[in-house]
Protein backbone atom coordinates (compact mmCIF):
# COMPACT_ATOMS: atom_id res chain seq x y z
CA UNK A 1 0.00 0.00 0.00
CA UNK A 2 0.80 3.16 -1.28
CA UNK A 3 -0.68 6.27 0.28
CA UNK A 4 -0.36 9.91 -1.73
CA UNK A 5 -1.17 12.65 0.87
CA UNK A 6 -3.30 15.71 -1.33
CA UNK A 7 -3.75 19.32 -0.31
CA UNK A 8 -6.34 21.32 -1.69
CA UNK A 9 -6.15 24.86 -2.97
CA UNK A 10 -8.50 27.72 -2.68
CA UNK A 11 -12.00 27.56 -2.93
CA UNK A 12 -11.95 24.99 0.07
CA UNK A 13 -12.14 27.35 2.75
CA UNK A 14 -15.23 27.50 5.21
CA UNK A 15 -15.49 29.52 8.79
CA UNK A 16 -15.05 27.07 11.40
CA UNK A 17 -12.34 24.42 9.69
CA UNK A 18 -10.16 22.49 11.58
CA UNK A 19 -11.66 23.79 14.95
CA UNK A 20 -13.14 20.35 16.19
CA UNK A 21 -9.78 18.78 15.43
CA UNK A 22 -8.02 21.45 17.34
CA UNK A 23 -10.24 20.59 20.06
CA UNK A 24 -9.56 16.75 19.66
CA UNK A 25 -6.22 16.49 19.18
CA UNK A 26 -3.17 18.33 20.01
CA UNK A 27 -1.39 18.27 17.51
CA UNK A 28 -3.86 20.34 15.62
CA UNK A 29 -4.22 22.64 18.66
CA UNK A 30 -0.43 23.48 18.32
CA UNK A 31 -0.58 24.11 14.71
CA UNK A 32 -3.36 26.65 15.58
CA UNK A 33 -1.36 28.14 18.61
CA UNK A 34 1.42 28.51 15.97
CA UNK A 35 -0.63 30.54 13.13
CA UNK A 36 -1.88 33.17 16.08
CA UNK A 37 1.72 33.27 16.66
CA UNK A 38 2.91 33.69 13.48
CA UNK A 39 0.11 35.76 11.95
CA UNK A 40 -2.06 37.45 14.95
CA UNK A 41 -5.53 37.41 14.15
CA UNK A 42 -6.13 34.56 11.48
CA UNK A 43 -6.89 32.34 14.29
CA UNK A 44 -10.10 34.03 15.23
CA UNK A 45 -10.68 34.23 11.01
CA UNK A 46 -10.59 31.06 10.71
CA UNK A 47 -12.89 30.14 13.85
CA UNK A 48 -15.41 33.02 13.82
CA UNK A 49 -15.09 34.61 10.08
CA UNK A 50 -16.69 36.63 9.16
CA UNK A 51 -16.67 34.78 5.54
CA UNK A 52 -16.32 37.20 3.38
CA UNK A 53 -12.72 38.38 5.32
CA UNK A 54 -11.72 34.51 5.27
CA UNK A 55 -11.98 34.58 1.66
CA UNK A 56 -9.60 37.20 1.03
CA UNK A 57 -6.79 35.51 -0.91
CA UNK A 58 -4.07 36.92 1.65
CA UNK A 59 -6.40 35.00 4.85
CA UNK A 60 -7.56 32.71 2.76
CA UNK A 61 -4.29 31.12 1.42
CA UNK A 62 -2.45 30.84 5.24
CA UNK A 63 -5.97 29.46 6.48
CA UNK A 64 -6.14 26.37 4.36
CA UNK A 65 -2.36 25.90 4.74
CA UNK A 66 -3.43 25.66 8.82
CA UNK A 67 -6.29 23.86 8.48
CA UNK A 68 -4.68 21.23 6.16
CA UNK A 69 -1.89 20.73 7.76
CA UNK A 70 -3.80 20.43 11.46
CA UNK A 71 -5.78 17.90 9.73
CA UNK A 72 -2.64 15.77 8.59
CA UNK A 73 -0.53 15.89 11.84
CA UNK A 74 -3.93 14.97 13.94
CA UNK A 75 -4.27 11.74 11.39
CA UNK A 76 -0.73 11.01 11.58
CA UNK A 77 -0.67 11.31 15.50
CA UNK A 78 -3.73 8.72 15.33
CA UNK A 79 -2.83 6.30 12.66
CA UNK A 80 1.20 6.33 12.40
CA UNK A 81 1.01 6.27 8.98
CA UNK A 82 3.28 8.09 6.54
CA UNK A 83 2.60 8.71 2.92
CA UNK A 84 4.74 7.57 0.19
CA UNK A 85 3.95 10.81 -1.85
CA UNK A 86 2.33 14.47 -0.79
CA UNK A 87 1.01 17.08 -3.47
CA UNK A 88 -1.36 20.02 -3.32
CA UNK A 89 -3.35 21.36 -5.64
CA UNK A 90 -1.77 25.09 -6.43
CA UNK A 91 -1.66 26.91 -2.65
CA UNK A 92 -1.99 23.20 -1.24
CA UNK A 93 1.79 22.46 -2.90
CA UNK A 94 2.88 24.62 0.28
CA UNK A 95 1.11 22.27 2.80
CA UNK A 96 1.98 19.54 0.76
CA UNK A 97 5.89 20.59 1.81
CA UNK A 98 5.00 21.09 5.17
CA UNK A 99 4.11 17.90 5.65
CA UNK A 100 6.85 16.48 3.58
CA UNK A 101 9.11 18.94 6.24
CA UNK A 102 10.40 20.51 3.13
CA UNK A 103 9.42 23.74 4.47
CA UNK A 104 8.28 24.70 8.11
CA UNK A 105 4.85 25.48 9.54
CA UNK A 106 5.51 28.98 10.03
CA UNK A 107 7.75 29.39 7.28
CA UNK A 108 4.27 28.30 5.24
CA UNK A 109 2.14 30.29 6.75
CA UNK A 110 4.35 33.86 6.27
CA UNK A 111 4.92 32.98 2.46
CA UNK A 112 1.32 32.31 1.53
CA UNK A 113 0.19 35.40 3.59
CA UNK A 114 2.57 37.28 1.13
CA UNK A 115 2.17 35.49 -1.63
CA UNK A 116 -1.93 36.18 -1.55
CA UNK A 117 -1.40 39.65 -0.51
CA UNK A 118 0.85 40.12 -4.36
CA UNK A 119 -1.42 37.85 -6.16
CA UNK A 120 -4.44 40.42 -5.03
CA UNK A 121 -2.27 43.52 -5.91
CA UNK A 122 -0.49 42.35 -9.11
CA UNK A 123 -3.64 42.54 -11.39
CA UNK A 124 -6.41 45.53 -10.91
CA UNK A 125 -9.63 44.40 -9.99
CA UNK A 126 -11.59 43.80 -12.98
CA UNK A 127 -9.01 43.83 -15.50
CA UNK A 128 -9.00 39.72 -15.36
CA UNK A 129 -11.05 36.61 -15.54
CA UNK A 130 -11.14 32.86 -15.72
CA UNK A 131 -13.15 30.19 -16.58
CA UNK A 132 -13.82 26.58 -16.28
CA UNK A 133 -14.33 24.94 -19.49
CA UNK A 134 -15.89 21.90 -19.93
CA UNK A 135 -14.21 19.27 -23.02
CA UNK A 136 -11.74 18.47 -24.67
CA UNK A 137 -7.98 20.02 -23.28
CA UNK A 138 -6.77 19.87 -26.27
CA UNK A 139 -9.15 22.21 -28.20
CA UNK A 140 -8.67 24.72 -25.18
CA UNK A 141 -5.10 24.74 -25.84
CA UNK A 142 -5.68 25.28 -29.58
CA UNK A 143 -8.47 27.91 -29.23
CA UNK A 144 -5.38 29.89 -26.16
CA UNK A 145 -2.73 30.43 -28.72
CA UNK A 146 -4.76 31.73 -30.94
CA UNK A 147 -6.38 34.27 -28.73
CA UNK A 148 -4.53 37.15 -27.07
CA UNK A 149 -3.72 37.36 -23.21
CA UNK A 150 -5.36 33.84 -22.14
CA UNK A 151 -3.95 30.48 -21.09
CA UNK A 152 -4.69 27.41 -19.32
CA UNK A 153 -4.81 28.00 -15.56
CA UNK A 154 -5.77 24.12 -14.58
CA UNK A 155 -5.75 20.92 -16.36
CA UNK A 156 -7.89 19.67 -13.32
CA UNK A 157 -9.68 16.68 -15.04
CA UNK A 158 -9.91 15.42 -18.56
CA UNK A 159 -12.91 17.43 -19.49
CA UNK A 160 -12.13 20.24 -17.23
CA UNK A 161 -9.44 23.41 -17.71
CA UNK A 162 -9.46 26.42 -16.14
CA UNK A 163 -8.31 29.46 -18.35
CA UNK A 164 -6.87 32.80 -16.88
CA UNK A 165 -6.19 36.02 -18.61
CA UNK A 166 -7.49 39.94 -19.12
CA UNK A 167 -10.77 40.28 -19.14
CA UNK A 168 -10.77 40.62 -23.26
CA UNK A 169 -8.78 37.62 -23.47
CA UNK A 170 -11.07 34.98 -21.58
CA UNK A 171 -14.52 36.71 -23.14
CA UNK A 172 -12.75 36.01 -26.91
CA UNK A 173 -11.72 32.75 -25.79
CA UNK A 174 -14.96 31.82 -23.87
CA UNK A 175 -16.70 33.02 -27.52
CA UNK A 176 -14.87 30.84 -29.39
CA UNK A 177 -14.98 27.38 -27.45
CA UNK A 178 -18.22 27.83 -27.13
CA UNK A 179 -18.50 28.14 -31.59
CA UNK A 180 -16.40 24.58 -31.19
CA UNK A 181 -18.90 23.24 -29.22
CA UNK A 182 -17.14 23.51 -25.31
CA UNK A 183 -18.87 24.81 -22.47
CA UNK A 184 -17.33 27.94 -20.78
CA UNK A 185 -18.22 28.75 -17.35
CA UNK A 186 -17.11 32.54 -16.10
CA UNK A 187 -15.57 32.05 -12.56
CA UNK A 188 -16.11 34.42 -9.77
CA UNK A 189 -12.64 35.17 -8.55
CA UNK A 190 -10.57 37.96 -7.13
CA UNK A 191 -8.04 37.97 -9.82
CA UNK A 192 -6.61 35.94 -12.25
CA UNK A 193 -4.69 33.57 -11.09
CA UNK A 194 -2.10 30.91 -13.25
CA UNK A 195 -1.00 33.11 -15.63
CA UNK A 196 1.40 36.04 -17.23
CA UNK A 197 -0.71 38.59 -15.35
CA UNK A 198 0.76 37.29 -11.78
CA UNK A 199 4.42 38.02 -13.24
CA UNK A 200 4.67 41.17 -10.33
CA UNK A 201 3.20 38.45 -7.82
CA UNK A 202 6.07 35.80 -8.87
CA UNK A 203 8.99 38.63 -8.58
CA UNK A 204 7.97 39.67 -5.49
CA UNK A 205 7.83 36.06 -3.95
CA UNK A 206 11.16 35.43 -5.75
CA UNK A 207 12.85 36.89 -2.73
CA UNK A 208 11.28 35.87 0.02
CA UNK A 209 11.20 31.99 -1.37
CA UNK A 210 15.12 32.26 -2.25
CA UNK A 211 15.75 33.34 1.50
CA UNK A 212 13.35 30.67 3.27
CA UNK A 213 15.51 27.67 5.04
CA UNK A 214 13.59 24.74 2.89
CA UNK A 215 14.90 20.88 3.51
CA UNK A 216 15.17 18.07 1.80
CA UNK A 217 11.37 16.54 1.57
CA UNK A 218 11.13 13.38 4.15
CA UNK A 219 9.12 11.70 0.63
CA UNK A 220 8.53 13.23 -2.83
CA UNK A 221 6.26 15.96 -3.14
CA UNK A 222 5.01 15.90 -7.04
CA UNK A 223 5.34 19.75 -8.46
CA UNK A 224 2.55 21.66 -9.75
CA UNK A 225 4.03 22.68 -12.58
CA UNK A 226 5.77 19.66 -13.63
CA UNK A 227 3.71 17.02 -12.21
CA UNK A 228 7.08 15.05 -11.37
CA UNK A 229 8.57 13.96 -7.77
CA UNK A 230 10.97 16.33 -6.02
CA UNK A 231 13.22 15.79 -3.54
CA UNK A 232 15.50 18.39 -4.01
CA UNK A 233 15.20 21.62 -1.99
CA UNK A 234 17.14 23.45 -4.02
CA UNK A 235 14.68 22.90 -6.93
CA UNK A 236 11.68 24.84 -4.57
CA UNK A 237 12.27 28.46 -4.61
CA UNK A 238 12.38 28.00 -8.82
CA UNK A 239 9.10 25.52 -8.65
CA UNK A 240 7.19 27.75 -6.51
CA UNK A 241 8.02 31.04 -8.19
CA UNK A 242 7.54 29.40 -11.65
CA UNK A 243 3.81 27.75 -10.13
CA UNK A 244 2.43 31.42 -9.62
CA UNK A 245 2.27 31.95 -13.61
CA UNK A 246 2.19 28.64 -14.98
CA UNK A 247 -0.60 25.77 -15.30
CA UNK A 248 -1.57 23.41 -12.64
CA UNK A 249 -1.10 20.16 -14.09
CA UNK A 250 -3.34 18.37 -11.95
CA UNK A 251 -4.47 15.43 -14.37
CA UNK A 252 -0.62 14.81 -14.93
CA UNK A 253 0.10 15.21 -11.21
CA UNK A 254 -2.76 12.26 -10.55
CA UNK A 255 -1.71 9.92 -13.28
CA UNK A 256 1.77 10.29 -12.08
CA UNK A 257 1.45 9.48 -8.68
CA UNK A 258 -0.56 6.84 -9.85
CA UNK A 259 2.05 5.05 -11.95
CA UNK A 260 4.13 5.11 -9.09
CA UNK A 261 2.24 3.40 -7.07
CA UNK A 262 0.37 5.22 -5.41
CA UNK A 263 -3.73 3.10 -4.39
CA UNK A 264 -4.65 5.16 -1.74
CA UNK A 265 -5.41 9.30 -1.87
CA UNK A 266 -6.29 10.98 0.97
CA UNK A 267 -7.48 14.48 0.78
CA UNK A 268 -6.12 16.58 4.01
CA UNK A 269 -7.91 19.55 4.74
CA UNK A 270 -11.81 20.98 4.12
CA UNK A 271 -13.63 20.46 1.30
CA UNK A 272 -13.94 17.61 -1.16
CA UNK A 273 -12.76 19.62 -3.94
CA UNK A 274 -9.63 16.97 -4.88
CA UNK A 275 -11.50 13.94 -3.97
CA UNK A 276 -13.96 14.60 -6.94
CA UNK A 277 -11.29 15.35 -9.89
CA UNK A 278 -9.56 12.26 -8.62
CA UNK A 279 -12.66 10.23 -9.43
CA UNK A 280 -12.75 11.88 -12.55
CA UNK A 281 -8.77 11.05 -13.47
CA UNK A 282 -8.84 7.92 -12.22
CA UNK A 283 -12.45 6.42 -11.87
CA UNK A 284 -11.59 3.28 -9.72
CA UNK A 285 -9.31 4.46 -7.37
CA UNK A 286 -9.44 4.40 -3.58
CA UNK A 287 -9.79 8.18 -2.13
CA UNK A 288 -10.78 9.04 1.65
CA UNK A 289 -11.13 12.77 3.09
CA UNK A 290 -9.71 13.41 6.47
CA UNK A 291 -10.52 17.03 7.15
CA UNK A 292 -12.69 16.43 10.92
CA UNK A 293 -12.21 15.35 13.89
CA UNK A 294 -14.72 12.43 13.47
CA UNK A 295 -13.02 11.22 9.76
CA UNK A 296 -9.38 11.39 12.16
CA UNK A 297 -10.96 8.96 14.77
CA UNK A 298 -13.03 6.56 12.40
CA UNK A 299 -10.15 6.12 10.05
CA UNK A 300 -9.42 3.06 8.26
CA UNK A 301 -7.85 1.41 5.53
Amino acid sequence: MKIAALFPGQGSHSVGMGTDLTAAFPEAAEVYTQVEHVLPGLRALIESGPLDDLTLTANQQPALVAASVAAYRAWRAQTGLTPAFAAGHSLGEYSALVAADAVSLGDALRLTRRRGELMQAAVPVGAGAMSAVMGDPAVVQEVCAATDGVQPANFNAPTQTVISGTKEGVEAANAALKARGLKAIPLKVSAPFHCPLMDPAASGLAPDLQTTAFAPPSFPVYANVTAQPNTDPTALPGLLTEQITGAVRWVETIQALAAAGADVFIEFGPGTVLTGLIRRILPDARTINVGTAAQVQDFTL
